[in-house]
């Protein structure tokens, strides 16, 4: 401090060409002066540490928050192009069953004609066969008497 007195002392007598004394009344207003500075920054300080301070919980919160939303709007996303996949999926599933089963149903008509016909065909036999069983009943009998 002393140094600085001394300087300011020089300082006084160079700009303004007085002479002042170590013990001289502006030389406590100067000490009263660099007191309040200090105390000042000190109190400035403290304040811009807790400002500082602030606006770093302020700023961690905000990320929580932004951080909270993003996922709550990812996960909506999400569902929805679940959902929308499910309908797709179920409306492809219902054009693909439809589609098999006009080609089960047009395979069958082509086949139900033959079975038809062999249905037919197999009654024709079992009525010739059972004509010809009573012919020979007929002609056994014809024999035996």
């Amino acid at each position: 401090m002393s140094k600085e007195v001394e300087e300011l002392i020089k300082e006084i007598a160079v700009k303004h060409g007085i002479a002042v004394g170590r013990d001289d009344p502006i030389m406590i207003l100067q000490t009263i002066n660099a007191r309040l500075m200090q105390d000042s920054q000190k109190a400035q300080q403290e304040m811009l540490d807790t400002f500082k301070s602030e606006l770093e919980e302020m700023s961690h919160r905000w990320g929580i928050d932004a951080k909270g939303k993003a996922e709550r709007i990812l996960n909506a996303s999400l569902a929805a192009s679940k959902d929308a996949m499910g309908q797709v999926i179920l409306e492809e599933v219902k054009a693909m069953a439809t589609s098999v089963r006009g080609e089960i149903d047009a395979a069958l008509s082509h086949v139900s004609a033959p079975i038809r016909d062999a249905r037919r065909i197999s009654i024709l036999n079992v009525i010739a066969s059972c004509i010809t069983l009573l012919a020979a009943a007929v002609v056994l009998w014809v024999m035996l008497h």
